[in-house]
Parts: structure tokens; sequence; C-alpha cells
């Protein structure tokens, strides 16, 4: 199959890219007093094994060993007049790499080109440096890279240089600036002045990359900034944390797991391309590829394939006010009243049969039912919600999420859904399953809440999976999650209509403190006229709300409410407080929504009833 060129790929995929190159040969016991790039010359053999080892973990992109192979940092090791035969050969030895191991993969080659010597970048003119790049640029592109990745750019002035660069050769190949960004307090007014408008005149990079100089966390922060100053795709590769010093080595003690959860959530801001740096090894990068290669598919419009397409003629869909009590009270626009409980851990449900109970009694309509949350293992949301409306008396919103089951799977407890009865559902792609403690489970992701969309209304107008009829069609209410504290807003507005467009009736929001978000996002959504079951959350605590405010995506907890609870002295005093922040927020936002779906924070039912009363 053809390999696709690196501007389609980036765009239509998540690449994963390799880790560091140098921590790997100084774990191999080469030291720091010798040129990491000539070994390209004297020890093809160890690179190639580097190279490999990154290939096994299932790198889409290798990255060169040419780091420092400019003249002015080979120059220090007297090897100044090397600079085109060290970067030849590290291109021809990632090239034997993948022959060797993987020759039907389509792996892309990155020229990697870094930041002049230190000592001498400072005092060399322009020029000068312009004139190192360009001969290790032409080197790399003569020997036949996919892209040239300038990395660890330390200011607004070597990237110019880069560019300047990539502007005298005569067939450049496409190229990526890759920015180090210290790590401080100003990081958005860093990269804003870095990323501003280089010169007219000069190439563009087809993506920006953000690597070296943070860990994980901050380099979240770092994303989370860049995202709203560019357009162009953006690589990230975060050090594996801050390096230790033991016993005279620097060691980075960052495990694969912990990067991998960063990652995934790199991937929901949009970076097109993740990988590691400083620290990272091939174990830092098989655990990215596993996570997060089933996870990228959210990217694509997944519904029904042209070998799905339906051969049976549509059915007549059931009314939305005939399909359940809730059905009917959205379409008559009635005023909404949910409450989410969590599945127990265990088998035993009569605890949550009697919250259930307890909310039918104070006039609840509706128990929203999780479908695994946080990737953490719970009772079937199926059973759970099957047993809520037969012994509770009330209806169930069964959550149904991508991440632990195939298009079979799915299809089969979809039907058998609309067999015992259960009516109404909320579809959402679900956490990645490093978000909780069992790591070595698997994400399936076939498809992504617009897929499941996608998937049920068909079923809804007779057709099956693979096109075929089925009778009685179903009759399910189809609900969809949105986050209107969206980082990338315009990403996840475009994501939600094409959930509508495939066929959704409610929305239910994650859950809303800052009420004047809402506002926006209502603002935006209005044309399409659909309702809105925004999400209230009463915070337990002060530790509750800070776990809410810096571990849970798409939650945002302004300072001003975590500075309120802090008032408060007592456990209970917190979680009063809590409550009467959620009763605000359901009063302000009360006149825009179609209802709420409070969530019984740590299982306290009483505490969302209080919201609600």
């Amino acid at each position: 199959m053809k390999k696709k060129n690196i501007l389609e790929a980036i765009r239509e995929q998540l690449l994963i890219f390799d880790g560091a190159m140098g921590t790997e040969l100084y774990q191999r016991h080469v030291f720091t007093n010798r040129s990491y790039d000539e070994l390209c010359l004297s020890d093809p053999e160890l690179v190639i094994e580097v190279h490999q080892d990154y290939l096994r973990a299932g790198a889409d992109v290798l990255t060169s060993n040419s780091y420092g192979a400019n003249r002015s940092v080979l120059q220090k090791f007297g090897l100044a007049d090397q600079v085109a035969a060290i970067n030849h050969k590290a291109v021809e030895l990632m090239r034997l790499s993948l022959e060797r191991l993987a020759p039907q993969r389509q792996v892309y080659l990155a020229g990697s080109i870094g930041p002049l010597e230190p000592g001498l970048r400072q005092k060399m003119p322009r020029q000068e440096a312009v004139q190192a790049f360009v001969e290790q640029a032409e080197a790399l592109s003569e020997a036949g890279v996919d892209f040239i990745i300038f990395e660890t750019m330390p200011d607004r002035e070597a990237a110019l240089q880069a560019s300047l660069a990539m502007s005298s050769l005569e067939n450049p190949p496409p190229f990526v600036l890759s920015h180090a960004i210290p790590d401080g307090e100003d990081l958005a007014e860093i990269l804003a002045h870095r990323l501003q408008p280089l010169q007219a005149g000069l190439p563009a990079p087809f993506a920006l990359g953000l690597n070296c100089g943070l860990g994980p966390a901050r380099m979240l922060e770092a994303l989370t900034a860049a995202r709203t100053l560019t357009e162009l795709p953006i690589i990230v590769q975060p050090n594996a944390g801050t390096p230790h010093k033991v016993e005279n080595r620097q060691l980075y003690l960052c495990s694969p797991e912990y990067l991998s959860t960063y990652a995934q959530r790199y991937v929901n801001l949009g970076a097109r391309g993740v990988g590691g740096c400083c620290g990272t090894n091939p174990e830092h990068i098989a655990e990215l590829a596993r996570s997060l290669k089933r996870l990228s598919q959210s990217y694509s419009s997944i519904s029904v394939s042209e070998a799905q397409k339906p051969k049976a003629a549509a059915a007549q869909e059931t009314a939305l006010a005939e399909k359940s009590r809730l059905g009917q009270k959205l379409a008559r626009g009635e005023w909404i009243k949910s409450v989410e409980i969590t599945p127990p851990r265990g088998w035993d449900t009569a605890q949550i049969i009697s919250k259930a109970r307890l909310c039918q009694q104070q006039g609840v309509d509706a128990i929203n039912v999780p479908d695994g949350p946080r990737a953490a293992p719970r009772l079937s949301a199926l059973i759970t919600a099957l047993k809520i409306e037969q012994e509770a008396g009330i209806e169930a919103v069964l959550h149904v999420c991508s991440r632990d089951r195939n298009y079979l799977a799915l299809q089969a407890d979809l039907l058998g859904s609309a067999a015992v009865g259960l009516r109404n559902f909320l579809f959402i792609t679900g956490d990645p399953p490093k978000l909780g403690g069992y790591g070595y489970a698997s994400g399936v992701f076939d498809t992504d809440s617009i897929g499941l969309v996608s998937l049920q209304k068909h079923l809804n107008q007779g057709i099956d999976l693979g096109g075929q009829q089925i009778q009685p069609p179903s009759a399910a209410v189809i609900g969809v999650g949105a986050d209107p504290n969206a980082i990338d807003f315009n990403r996840e507005i475009t994501r939600l209509q094409a959930k509508i467009e495939a066929g959704a009736e409610f929305i239910i929001t994650q859950p809303v403190f800052d009420v004047e978000a809402l506002h926006k996002f209502m603002r935006v959504i209005a044309e399409w006229k659909i309702p809105v079951i925004a999400g209230i959350w009463p915070l337990a605590s002060l530790r509750n709300a800070l776990f809410m405010k810096n571990e849970v995506p798409g939650v945002l907890v302004p300072d001003s409410i975590v500075r309120r609870i802090e008032k408060a002295q007592t456990r209970e005093e917190q979680l009063a407080c809590g409550i009467q922040i959620a009763r605000e927020a359901l009063a302000e936002l009360r006149g825009m929504v179609a209802g709420v779906q409070v969530s019984a924070p740590l299982g306290n039912v009483n505490a969302a009833l209080e919201v609600l009363a």
C-alpha cells in the first residue's frame, strides 16, 4: 500500500513519535563525553538497535540520530568535516532498521536538527547560524527523509534561523518547528511570543511541536495555550518528568502509565502527534501506542460505512413523545429532573435501588446510570438500569460507551436493551482504560459517540449494523454528551453538530460550575433547537473540588468556588457550601435549559435531592 505523505497523514490520523535517542544510548553505556551523532558512523548497529526498539513499541515516526550533527556542535569533537557523512548515515540507519524489522509498515522518517552549540549560538552572526542549519538540512534532504524536525528550538530567533535555512533549499522537504518552552509561570506569554508569524515570505512549517523542557503535566498547560494560537497540527513530546540524580546519573522516574494518562488529554485537546523527549524510552512509547491508537479513531466521523450502508428500507421511527416518559417530557418541553448514581463496585444492588426509589418518591424523572466512569470497573450499567426500572419504578438513562465493546457487542446490547424495555440512552465515547486502576485492560473503540448515535438511529429505523432489516424497530431516546467548557471549543461544537446530524435528540452537559460558559454554549447551538439538560455537581468537600478542578477532563471549577469552599471549616460545612453553590447555579440556568442532571457526589443521593428541593 502506498504511503501517504506526511502532510496528509498528520491531518488524518494520530501519529505516535518515538522517544529519546540520547537516553537510550546513555543506558547502553555511551557516556556524554563523546558525540552521540558520530555513533552513526562508528557503531551503527547500536543506533539501529534503538530505532528497532521504538519500532517494536509501535512508533509511526522514527527520528534520526542527528540532533547534534551540525557544524557548531560537531567541531567540539573535531568532527566539523563530517556533517554530511553523519547525517546521510543517520537516515540510512533509520531506513535499514525499518527494512530489517517492519518493511511493510507505514513509518515516517524524520530528520532531526537540534539547536546550535549554546556557547557559540549567541555570538554567531545570523547568516552563519542559518548556513549551519542549511548544511545539515541539505544532507538530510539528500538522504531522503520524509520531513525535517527542528527540535528544541530555544527561542524565536532560532526558529527564524531554521525557517530561513529551509527557504535556501532548492527542493525543501516539509518541516516542523518544535519549541522547547522553559518551565515557568508565564507559559502562555512565552508561547504567544514564540508562535507569532516569523517573517513574511518564509516557508511555513506543516506542524508545530512542543518538546523538552516540560514534564507531562506542565506540557498539558503549554498545549492548552498553544492550541488557541495556531491552526497548525501540534506535535507534543514531553520529557519524562524532572530528572533525579541517582548515583551520579540523571534518571527520569515518570512511569509509562503516568505519561500515557496525560497523552490521552493531549489527544483530547487536538494533538496530532504524540511522543517523548528526554528520559522517555521504548516502554513509554509502547504504552502511548497501546492506549492512544484506538482512541485516535474518534477523530474520524465514524458512522455506517460503505459496507454497512442500509440494504433494507428504513421504517418509520417512533415519535419522541411515544418512546418513553422522558421522551414525552422532552417533546413537550417540560422541566426535567434527573439524578446520576454510579453503579456499585460489587453485585449487590440493594443500596442503589433504595436510592433510586427515594428519588422516585421525591419527584425525580429519571436516574442516569454511568457506564464505567473514569474507566473503573463496576456492575454492568445495563443490569443496573434494568433493576432500577423494575424495582424502583423510575426510568433510567443508560449510558453506553464504545470503550469496552466492539460493534457486534454494542449492537447486541442495544437490541437486548430494547428487548427488556430500556428506552433512554446517553451515548459517549468513554474514558480510556488508563484513567482507571486497571491499566492492562484494552480499549476497543471500534467507534465513538457519533458512531454509536448512528448505530442506534438505524436500529430505530429497523436496520442493523450490516444493513439488514430487523422487526420491530427499536424505539430508543438518543442522548449525547457535550462540554461547554471545552478548551478546543470549535472542535466540541463540530462534533456536537455531527452527533445531532447522526440522530441525537437531547444533550446532557458536563457539570457546569461557570454558568457564563453555558450561556455561550447555548447561544452557539441555539439554531439546532435540541433540548439541553445541564449537568450539576454539588461539591462534597474541598478535596472533591480540587479533584474535579485538576483531574477530571472537561470540568472547569473556577478558583472563586474553590476559595468559597476553603472558608468552610468542617467537612459538613463544605458539603453544605457545595450544595448551596449547586442550588445557585441551578436557579441561574433554569430559564435556558430543558432540565438538570444532578450527580450524587460520592453516592450521596440526599445531597442531590437537596439541590433539587
